[in-house]
């Protein structure tokens, strides 16, 4: 294993790979010499980064169009990984999305919709992988949020989902450390990206103003390089977020 490509015999799983975060992670673990499964619903957008990764890298990729939503399509995911590359040395629980605002004037469409991705798709990825990890001794790691962690007006529901996420997270920590497996939870505040509903962070925020995808990208591969001690819970947090307070 080169040092500098301190993940060079691993192979990683990404959900939500085909933009912002996901793709920002899937760069910055390609770097470090891990091979990917790319796993979103866009297929299109998933061929277009696992041809800049093998580019770029060198490394081998998965190109696995995948609705997190569906737990039958989760399974295949974590087989058809483990059946190309031989094993599963990291899972980065990515997926997630915000719908709507205020409770009293949430849909339940909308609801369900955050519930289905955040919460149902964390647990159908996790419970798939898990097996793996322990024979790898590998890493989990959970994009939770800033809105997991501190009571606000804005969403309840989509904070409530964060809240759920960074929850089982360190409670799988607690089940699995045992085995050797590394849990992290990394928490942005907010991030340069698609995410958003009616208007997007990028739409909303100029470059610089707050933290950007590839940031976040460099933190989670930080987190997956740990093979003895785990960084449970890493917050990143643009300078001036608690000035609004």
């Amino acid at each position: 294993m080169a040092a500098d490509q301190p993940l060079a015999d691993d192979t990683a799983i990404v959900t939500g790979a085909s933009s912002g975060i996901g793709s920002a992670t899937a760069h910055a673990l390609a770097r470090d010499g891990a091979d990917l499964a790319l796993a979103a619903r866009r297929e299109e957008r998933l061929e277009e980064l696992a041809a800049e990764l093998e580019a770029d890298h060198g490394v081998a990729t998965l190109v696995a169009p995948t609705d997190v939503t569906e737990e039958d399509a989760v399974a295949d995911l974590v087989d058809g990984t483990v059946d190309a590359f031989g094993g599963l040395d990291v899972l980065v629980n990515n997926a997630g999305l915000a719908r709507g605002s205020a409770v009293e004037d949430l849909s339940t469409e909308e609801y369900r919709t955050m519930m289905d991705v955040n919460v149902d798709g964390c647990f159908f990825a996790t419970r798939a992988a898990l097996p793996h990890l322990r024979a790898s001794e590998g890493n989990l790691v959970f994009v939770g949020s800033f809105a997991g962690q501190y009571p606000r007006p804005f969403n309840p529901v989509y904070a409530a989902t964060k809240w759920w996420v960074r929850g089982f997270a360190h409670s799988v920590a607690g089940a699995v450390g045992e085995a050797g497996v590394g849990v992290t939870v990394i928490n942005p505040s907010e991030v340069r990206t698609e995410f958003g509903d009616d208007e997007s962070f990028a739409e909303r925020f100029d470059e610089g103003e707050v933290t950007e995808p590839d940031e976040i990208g460099d933190a989670i591969a930080f987190a997956t390089r740990q093979d003895r001690s785990t960084v449970s819970e890493l917050d990143l947090f643009r300078r001036d977020k608690f000035s609004d307070f």
